[in-house]
């Protein structure tokens, strides 16, 4: 297109001034939109930045630090001295150095039919083949016992008889395994629950699909910790839900600006990580604890408490769930179980009152028709012969190692360039940077050295630079290989003028 500045970005591109997301997020967005829409073609040169901040009313620097995030996703390239153009789907998904190529795929054929399509729901994750990575706080792999799994697996396997029609085994295998687990988290999380308070499904982002399909409908207002967990606020925003993102401080959600909120809005749902807030692992205070089951009662909304890490509790007088407490019965209790077990023999659960639980089981009957008798027989005997424990406090011990020697490191290699708390629950440390410089930069370096930074552990407001490192995936060598060349990487960065300059925000 030879006259870029002819293009309508003003019918297309709406940035919101005032909006919660920063404005540099808004314009990425729009962006990503209109090129998905084919508003901009592949090939379109974009106008030179200082004519396209006047269209769109923004600062430069804060349009810069847009483009300089599009390019590094690979939907735009900025070629010196000639201009920045849309880049076509192929050369989008070619990979960048340190991300894995996909393979050709045949190309598809026009569709004959209109569907929906969700921009919501485009997966944020990559993956690499780089020697070092950290992630979100995964556990370790090379810690699963799938040789006493298979051997359990396949033993159930070879001793099944089929004595009674298929459809009563399944019923009879559920409901042992259902008398177990929640005995288990009873025991486990303080809950007084009952069989009829329990739904298994087959993991936890199922969990979370079947209750926001429940209690979401268009428009309802919910409140969001800030920072918070993108999958999660995916699947709320794509359910309809309009989000309101509320600061997390030292002491975990601020009560006083949900209160706020409360006295003006009509608010259906609070999702919260209580006891270890996704993404800064910072546990909800006990009087805030109290509070906030008191607004729940008082404004009439739903508490979606997500405790997705309680399998890592790593020292000892582990934190219980607010459903522990709830005498009001406002709190829906989601998690995972098992999360030390290969995928496969995962669980994701909810907790609530009986009526919305049998609720709940006629969706899951579509979404989840079949059970697995086999893995459920297995889990079972797991719980009953205690294995589940004992599993649990040996990785107890390997991962508190991982997590002081972790700890060790940062405080030594990192010592006046970053702050952090020392977690009690889960596999990963927020780590705040105190020097100014780029993360989509940082994560480019790191690459180049052989260690992989995914987007989604990368946080960059106007007032935070902080990353979400997983340390429990790693052993004690990669941890110090991957922790120095943080600090090198970081040393270019800062002694570079031109790599470390400092990027301004526009709220």
């Amino acid at each position: 297109m030879d006259s870029p500045v002819q293009i309508p970005f003003k019918s297309f591109i709406q940035l919101k001034v005032g909006d919660a997301t920063p404005i540099y997020l808004q314009i990425i967005f729009e962006f990503i939109k209109a090129i998905q829409l084919g508003l901009l073609p592949e090939g379109t040169k974009l106008p030179g930045t200082r004519i396209l901040c006047k269209l769109l009313a923004v600062n430069r620097n804060t349009l810069i630090k847009a483009f300089q995030d599009l390019e590094a996703q690979g939907f735009i390239e900025i070629r010196p001295n000639q201009g920045t153009f849309i880049l076509s789907d192929q050369k989008r998904n070619q990979s960048k150095r340190g991300i894995s190529k996909p393979e050709k795929t045949a190309k598809a054929p026009i569709e004959n039919f209109s569907f929906k399509s969700s921009s919501v729901l485009e997966n944020p994750e990559e993956w690499s083949d780089l020697p070092l990575q950290f992630n979100d706080g995964l556990p370790d792999i090379r810690l699963i016992h799938t040789d006493i799994l298979a051997r359990l697996y396949v033993s159930k396997l070879k001793r099944q008889k089929i004595r009674q029609p298929w459809e009563q085994i399944q019923t009879q295998s559920h409901q042992h395994f259902k008398k177990q687990f929640f005995n288990f988290l009873n025991l486990t999380r303080g809950l007084r629950i009952s069989e009829s308070n329990l739904l298994t499904t087959s993991s936890h982002e199922v969990s979370l699909f079947l209750v926001t399909k429940l209690l979401i409908s268009e428009g309802d207002q919910v409140i969001v910790g800030a920072p918070g967990y993108y999958l999660s606020n995916m699947t709320l925003t794509d359910s309809g839900a309009k989000i309101i993102p509320v600061a997390v401080d030292e002491e975990g959600l601020d009560l006083a600006s949900l209160k706020k909120i409360c006295e003006t809005q009509k608010i259906r749902m609070v999702y919260l990580t209580s006891v270890y807030h996704y993404p800064t692992t910072i546990s909800l205070s006990a009087k805030r604890r109290m509070e906030i089951l008191e607004l729940a009662n008082q404004y009439g909304f739903v508490i979606v408490e997500d405790d997705y890490d309680f399998d890592f509790h790593l020292d000892s007088n582990p934190i219980l769930p607010l459903a522990a407490i709830d005498s009001n019965h406002r709190v829906v209790y989601l998690g995972s179980f098992a999360r030390s077990l290969p995928a496969g023999f995962g669980y994701g659960f909810i907790t609530a009152p009986a009526a919305f639980i049998k609720e709940l089981e006629k969706h899951q009957r579509i979404l989840e028709p079949g059970i697995d008798v086999i893995k459920e027989q297995v889990l079972t005997d797991w719980i009953q012969d205690g294995e589940v424990h004992r599993l649990s406090k040996k990785n107890k011990v390997i991962y508190r190692e991982r997590r002081d020697e972790f700890v060790r490191l940062l405080t030594e290699k990192l010592s006046g360039r970053i702050k952090f708390s020392i977690p009690v629950r889960g596999l990963a440390i927020w780590v705040e940077w105190l020097d100014h410089f780029n993360l989509i930069r940082m994560q480019k370096k790191c690459a180049e050295d052989g260690l992989f930074l995914p987007k989604t552990i990368l946080y960059q407001t106007k007032s935070v630079t902080a990353t979400r490192l997983g340390f429990g995936s790693m052993n004690l060598k990669e941890m110090e290989n991957a922790i120095n060349i943080l600090a090198k990487c970081l040393k270019r960065l800062i002694n570079d003028p031109l790599e470390g300059e400092k990027i301004t925000l526009t709220a």
